[in-house]
């Protein structure tokens, strides 16, 4: 049963690796399940097993590390946001081909407005607006205003747009949601 279990993972890493080199070197567009089956060295039935088709390719790799990105915020739920954005940026790290090609590709927006949702809900999670120098303002527009600062910095910092280090970063962007959240 673990040998199945083991060639299964292999496989499914195999397309998901393939499918994030071909999103940094075409468009989503011009990726077909093909290119992804030849470049994965598995047949095309392999990818149709676990795959309808590339939507669902990418919207589960999406998801998947949206999930990883919640269970970090879970353990990290008592820290402060400088302490916690440093687990984040190691995340961001270890998987810098998925964020980098997410985020610089034209193909995937949908990542995009899926991570800013996600920052949002967590945002929410940790924002009082009955005291302190937010009270009274408008809890949609101060979710969306620290939510897009978050995502722009990240998208920064992986595009090269920031030349800082990830514990600079991270630790700059933390003080600054602690500041004023």
């Amino acid at each position: 049963m673990a040998k199945i279990d083991r060639r299964v993972q292999k496989s499914q890493d195999a397309i998901k690796n393939a499918f994030i080199e071909l999103m940094s070197e075409k468009s989503f567009d011009h990726i077909t399940i093909q290119d992804i089956s030849d470049r994965a060295n598995v047949g095309r039935r392999t990818i149709y097993d676990h795959y309808m088709d590339k939507f669902d390719l990418l919207d589960k790799l999406i998801e998947e590390h949206i999930n990883e990105l919640r269970k970090l915020c879970e353990s990290a739920s008592e820290l402060t946001f400088a302490e916690g954005n440093m687990i984040w940026f190691e995340y961001f790290e270890q998987n810098y081909s998925f964020f980098s090609t997410m985020l610089s590709s034209k193909g995937a927006p949908a990542f995009r407005k899926s991570f800013l949702e996600f920052v949002v809900e967590e945002l929410d999670i940790d924002l009082d607006l009955t005291e302190g120098i937010n009270q009274g303002l408008s809890r949609n527009l101060v979710l969306r205003f620290f939510g897009a600062a978050i995502v722009e910095i990240v998208e920064a910092w992986i595009t090269n747009g920031l030349s800082e280090p990830a514990d600079v970063v991270a630790r700059q962007m933390g003080q600054l949601l602690d500041r004023n959240l």
